[in-house]
This record gives C-alpha cells, sequence and structure tokens, in this order.
C-alpha cells in the first residue's frame, strides 16, 4: 500500500514511539560506551599528616580539577587497613601519594604485589614513595625494593635546592610535552645506595652540577623519574613530590598527568 502526502495519523503516532523507543534505549547505551571508554578510577594512598600534607592537599585540588576535565575519579585511602584484592579490582590506577612503603598491613602488601606483578591496576609514585629501609621499627619491604629498582634510601639535600631534570626518553608518553628538560624549584633530593638504572627505564635524571645552592650530598648518576618494566603494570616513579608549589610548575603538572593517562592505559 502506499500513501501519497502526509501518513495517516495512527500510523505517524507508532512511528513516533518507535523513534522514542529508539532514542531511550540506543542513546544511553552509546553514552555508557564513550564513559567506559574515557572515564576511569583512582585509588589514592595519600600521607595523612607530617610535612608532605601540604603537597597532598594540593595533589588533591590539582587532581579535581583534572579528573572533571579528563574524566576520572578519585577515591582517597590515609591507611592500607582496607586495601585487598576485591578493593583494587574496581580502580584503574594505584596512585601513591607520598605514602611510605612501610607500615602497611600483609593484606594489603599481598593484594598490592600481586596487582603490579599481574598488571590488573596501573601506579604511579611519588616523592616518599621510596622511603625504602628501616624506618620506624618496621623492616624493609623487599619485594617494593626491587619494584624500585633494588633500591634503599641513604640520605637527602635537607637544605633543599633547584636543579634541572634532564628527559631521557623524550620518546615516551609520560615525557610528551615536557622538551629536554624541566626546572625544579627547592627539593629534598633523595639519594639512594645505588642508581635504579640497571633494574628500570630511567625517564629523567637530575644534573646534580646543576644543584643552586650546591651540594656534597650526590650520587652521580641520579635517575629521578622511571618505569619498571619487569612486572606487567604500567607504572611511573616521580621522585618530585615534596612542596605545594609544585603544582604551579607547568612542566611539572604535565608530567602527572601524562604519566597518570598513560598509568591507566589512556
Amino acid at each position: 500500500m502506499q500513501f501519497r502526502g502526509q501518513l495517516p495519523a495512527h500510523i505517524r503516532c507508532g512511528v513516533r514511539k518507535i523513534a522514542l523507543l529508539i532514542a531511550c534505549w540506543v542513546l544511553p547505551a552509546i553514552a555508557m560506551a564513550q564513559s567506559s571508554q574515557s572515564g576511569f578510577k583512582v585509588l589514592a594512598l595519600a600521607e595523612k599528616g607530617g610535612i608532605h600534607k601540604p603537597f597532598v592537599d594540593a595533589a588533591k585540588i590539582w587532581l579535581a580539577h583534572e579528573g572533571a576535565a579528563d574524566g576520572f575519579s578519585v577515591d582517597y585511602l590515609e591507611t592500607t587497613d582496607s586495601i585487598n584484592e576485591e578493593l583494587l579490582s574496581h580502580y584503574q590506577v594505584f596512585l601513591q601519594l607520598n605514602y611510605a612503603p612501610y607500615a602497611w598491613t600483609p593484606v594489603a602488601m599481598a593484594a598490592f604485589q600481586k596487582a603490579i606483578d599481574q598488571g590488573t591496576i596501573g601506579w604511579v609514585g611519588f616523592h616518599h614513595a621510596t622511603l625504602l629501609g628501616e624506618f620506624d621499627g618496621y623492616p624493609m619491604w623487599p619485594w617494593f625494593s626491587s619494584f624500585m629498582g633494588g633500591i634503599r634510601w641513604k640520605s637527602y639535600i635537607a637544605t633543599f635546592s633547584s636543579a634541572q631534570v634532564i628527559v631521557e626518553d623524550p620518546s615516551h608518553p609520560a615525557m610528551k610535552g615536557l622538551g629536554s628538560s624541566l626546572r625544579i624549584e627547592d627539593e629534598e633530593w633523595y639519594t639512594y645506595d645505588m642508581s635504579p638504572r640497571p633494574n628500570v627505564h630511567v625517564l629523567a635524571s637530575v644534573d646534580e652540577k646543576s644543584y643552586t645552592p650546591g651540594s656534597k650530598i650526590t650520587m652521580g648518576d641520579h635517575p629521578v623519574v622511571w618505569t619498571n618494566p619487569h612486572v606487567k603494570a604500567r607504572n611511573i616513579y616521580i621522585f618530585m613530590g615534596h612542596h605545594p608549589e609544585l603544582f604551579n610548575n607547568q612542566a611539572y603538572t604535565r608530567l602527572v598527568h601524562n604519566s597518570l593517562l598513560w598509568a591507566a592505559g589512556r
């Protein structure tokens, strides 16, 4: 049957109902698919007090802004008490926000190690995450030391120095847009008992000759940003992370932004 001109009213009504049903089912499905592709969830284990609290507070403000722009959300913990395999399964990135690698519960240690070894979660760690040794009555975590390249914390520049950080692998996604170097002001550069370089892939190192003021506390070969290719998880360690003013440093925030997205597989 063919109709010339306008369709009968009952047919037009049926067409509108079908179109409405399609919109109700298809459009939300498209939106959900787009959300699942772009959004991700971050679990941040954050130091809750002490000298690193200002950095953590600044990081939370910055992460809220970035999350709104890039479509990720962040949940925060201040202890490892609730960390287990089931909790970690709900997140795509674990952010170790100046939280030291000791005083973790055995369950948290086992769950974190399994997630990193098997690659079920990405990881970005900052600064205090390499405070490896015997501290506050706790032994060193051997697996975490290996994860960080087999290092042990040795010393630091207590009076702070500014320095030039040299990009060693500009092709890595975490270093995109950083150029050949970035300037970091007033950092308390850690030193270790050895360079992690033989056991990790170094992305950037600090030029100790550029320390201002100069310091006798040096390593020689001094990596400060690296990733461990021997585990399945995408992982980045960023040493710089003492002062909140770092979040006013455009090169630094680009590094953190790039690292988060790469760790999430985006």
